[in-house]
C-alpha cells in the first residue's frame, strides 16, 4: 500500500476558508488520509495506456481497409 502524502494542517484550513465547517473540514482530510495511493492513475499509466489505444486503434484501420478492399475488388469482379 503506497501512502499519499498531504499536507493535512494546510487542506483543513483551505476547505475552512472556503466556508466548510470545522467537522466537514476534519472529515475530508481523514477521507483523504485513507486513500490507497497505489490505486491512483500516474502520468506512465496514462502514456501506457494511449499507446495500447494507438495500436488498437491502428490495427483496427488495418482490418476495416483491408476489408473493404476486398469488398471493392469481389465488386468489381462481379460486375464483370
Amino acid at each position: 500500500m503506497s501512502a499519499l502524502t498531504i499536507d493535512t494542517l494546510a487542506v483543513s484550513q483551505i476547505l475552512r476558508k472556503r466556508g466548510f465547517s470545522e467537522e466537514q473540514a476534519t472529515g475530508v482530510v481523514e477521507a483523504l488520509r485513507e486513500i490507497d495511493g497505489s490505486q491512483l492513475t500516474t502520468k506512465s499509466d496514462l502514456k501506457e495506456a494511449v499507446a495500447d489505444l494507438k495500436v488498437d486503434i491502428l490495427r483496427w484501420l488495418a482490418v476495416t481497409q483491408l476489408a473493404l478492399g476486398g469488398f471493392i475488388f469481389a465488386a468489381i469482379r462481379f460486375m464483370r
